[in-house]
């Protein structure tokens, strides 16, 4: 009997021990800089206890996506946002068949410089169904569109396999947030040095219910290189 109660207690230890491991996340084991993005999928979240969490540094909250869709929570959002100290960017999903000047209109209408502390960004995941280059030569005239309305290039979100296949050796001027869901750092194939890291798309954070996405800075960069620089 004793030794069946002390498997047990072994049992139910170890259990116990994987399912604490669960919730340890990647700001628990690190000094980087922290930060999350929002959405409407994220729906109603409790900004005070976001802000209470001093891991978080930033929050990119989705503005706009193509040339007419607005987020339906930005705008409370990047109120609540600012109400509790988090220190706030927007981005734009893009659209690559949509006409760049529907898509800056749509965006620089929600993103407003008095509101940024961090710089605009551009979400690409998609080529839209066009080849490499065509994709690249809309891409590039609209991201020269936002260059001219903000005065500042946008940092870049995309995923790793994404950049590999249709950007490599494109980009060199601009941060980069790479997304790549994995235990190891991202490497590009052309070995183009990555800003920022979103290391996951299931992270979990006291004031939002369900799934969040996380990043953080990669090496020694720090939140200032992606400072909002009002003129």
């Amino acid at each position: 009997m004793k030794r069946l109660i002390t498997t047990i207690y072994i049992i139910l230890t170890a259990l116990t021990m994987h399912a604490q491991s669960a919730f340890v996340q990647c700001e628990d084991t690190c000094n980087h800089v922290h930060g999350i993005d929002l959405s409407h999928y994220q729906g109603n979240v409790f900004w005070q206890a976001i802000g209470e969490n001093q891991k978080m540094a930033y929050v990119y909250l989705k503005a706009t996506e193509g040339g007419d869709r607005i987020d339906e929570m930005f705008q409370r959002n990047i109120q609540m946002a600012h109400e509790h100290g988090l220190k706030v960017g927007a981005y734009h999903f893009y659209r690559p068949k949509t006409p760049q000047d529907l898509q800056l209109e749509n965006f620089t209408k929600q993103c407003l410089p008095d509101e940024q502390e961090l710089l605009p960004m551009i979400d690409i995941e998609t080529t839209g169904g066009l080849s490499t280059e065509a994709f690249c030569d809309s891409l590039f005239k609209f991201l020269e569109l936002i260059e001219k309305a903000y005065r500042q290039r946008p940092l870049i979100y995309t995923g790793a396999n994404f950049y590999d296949k249709h950007l490599q050796g494109k980009l060199d001027d601009y941060h980069l947030m790479i997304a790549q869901y994995t235990n190891f750092e991202p490497r590009l194939k052309d070995g183009r040095d990555i800003t920022m890291w979103q290391y996951t798309g299931k992270g979990h954070i006291n004031g939002v219910r369900g799934y969040i996405d996380k990043s953080r800075f990669m090496g020694k960069h720090r939140l200032r290189e992606i400072r909002y620089r009002h003129r």
